[in-house]
């Protein structure tokens, strides 16, 4: 529109930009998005009709929209655990469970999510720190507040690790991560927060020692037990080879993870270039489908050690192959997160102080 001095066009772009602001802010109102509510009263001052319209729409939200602006921590957790752009793994959604259990206790599961600020999440940290191992077995009955109220004032000294409580953060850090993208939240109140480690990384975790092998390897399981079940670690005439017998050693020369020799199909022992091996990899030739892999660079070719031939695997193998098994442990079922290494290693642990062979950083 054509105007007579530069004063009117000057006057007239301002109510143009107003009009603009209200537009942007309709469509979001429109699309359940988020809506700075002073730009849109401050704009419709100056643009009129089209301001009632948009105070008047913003005024009668509907359901949605009220979700946007008012989501509760709960609600807003379950949205994010329900995600489907998301793959999850059994072990990963226990432990995002475990985060979810412990910062609803903590913050409140009816605490609008938008509320959250960085003091609130410090006084979780707080509670945290003074939270026991198992602290959910150990008090059932009382929340994670009540029982780190409880540890404060005794001065107990069996908590949780920094380490563990670092890991809750990040994944609470992840959370809140997602809830900026998905325009849920303006800011993350937990970025950057965490608790220092004393612990050096390399000292978290020690391999076992000469002495703690002797132990294990000249228990009854492999010098003559009852059998495999309840009598594995009393002596007898019996000598079990299966998945509690093996698994162990074929860590031991395999340099394998707990986990992969468990999930081992039978097609997995391969003759590579004359070389019999291991073939550590996520696919399945017989379309078992438990198989995992702690990251993608850990598939590779693992020639078995000859200690591991000379003591019998391959007649295991050909065992299997004639009975038709898909899986070279079998018997070892699936745990609760969906690893067969998660059954071994509850087992492995009490295999390990029976036999004395346990320390604080091996077990």
């Amino acid at each position: 529109m054509e105007t007579d001095t530069a004063t009117v066009a000057l006057r007239r772009s301002h109510q143009a930009a107003a009009a603009i602001e209200l537009d942007f802010g309709a469509a979001r109102l429109l699309h359940h998005l988020a809506v700075d509510q002073s730009i849109l009263a401050g704009a419709s001052q100056s643009a009129g009709t089209l301001g009632q319209n948009v105070i008047l729409l913003s005024a009668t939200p509907t359901a949605d929209t009220r979700a946007v602006a008012g989501t509760t921590l709960k609600e807003f957790y379950d949205a994010y655990m329900s995600d489907p752009t998301r793959d999850w793994s059994p072990r990963t959604r226990l432990a995002y469970n475990t985060t979810r259990r412990l910062t609803l206790s903590i913050l409140g599961g009816d605490t609008p999510v938008r509320s959250i600020t960085r003091a609130q999440c410090r006084d979780l940290i707080e509670v945290l720190r003074w939270l026991p191992r198992n602290s959910s077995k150990l008090f059932p009955g009382l929340s994670p507040v009540e029982v780190a109220a409880k540890d404060k004032a005794s001065a107990r000294t069996d908590l949780i690790s920094p380490s563990n409580l670092n890991t809750y953060l990040n994944k609470l850090c992840g959370v809140f991560n997602w809830a900026v993208k998905e325009e849920l939240i303006d800011r993350n109140p937990t970025q950057g927060l965490k608790v220092p480690d004393p612990t050096l990384r390399r000292d978290k975790r020690l391999p076992f020692s000469t002495a703690q092998l002797r132990a294990i390897f000249a228990a009854p399981l492999y010098t003559g037990c009852q059998d495999d079940r309840h009598g594995y670690a009393k002596p007898g005439l019996n000598h079990p080879r299966n998945g509690r017998f093996w698994i162990p050693l074929i860590s031991l020369y395999g340099c394998l993870r707990l986990n992969e020799p468990c999930q081992l199909d039978v097609s997995d022992i391969k003759a590579v270039d004359g070389i019999t091996c291991f073939v550590v990899r996520e696919a399945s030739e017989v379309q078992t489908t438990d198989k995992r892999l702690k990251t993608a660079s850990s598939e590779r070719l693992v020639p078995i050690h000859p200690e591991l031939l000379k003591l019998g695997l391959m007649a295991l193998v050909a065992k299997r192959t004639r009975e038709r098994d898909k899986k070279l442990f079998g018997e070892i079922g699936l745990g609760a997160t969906g690893y067969r290494s998660a059954t071994l290693s509850s087992w492995f642990a009490r295999f390990v102080a029976k036999v004395g062979g346990s320390s604080s950083k091996t077990r």
